[in-house]
């Protein structure tokens, strides 16, 4: 699947693409408790879309890096469509 083939409320998306942009990552409290959230673009040849990343997902990547979001999904955030790995997906350096 390519970056501009994905809408928001999708399952089990699957792209690939070049980190372009990381933010600072934040310090969140969740249901689950305190956890860092950071928020990349992902950009390939058709486009690009926003990538939240949590955890050690933050650590596993660098602007630059290639990857594969596999099993993802995709909402709405503040009006703009976020991919998230989630619980039954992957992220993957290519």
């Amino acid at each position: 699947m390519k970056i501009n083939e994905v809408t928001n409320g999708m399952n089990e998306v699957s792209v690939s693409g070049e980190i372009t942009e990381i933010s600072q990552p934040k310090e969140i409290t969740t249901r689950f408790g305190m956890n860092r959230v950071a928020t990349a673009k992902l950009k390939d040849e058709t486009g690009e879309i926003q990538l939240s990343l949590w955890g050690k997902q933050i650590d596993m990547v660098s602007v630059g890096d290639k990857v594969e979001i596999v099993n993802g999904y995709t909402k709405d955030f503040h009006g703009q469509i976020q991919l998230n790995v989630g619980k039954n997906g992957s992220l993957n350096k290519l």
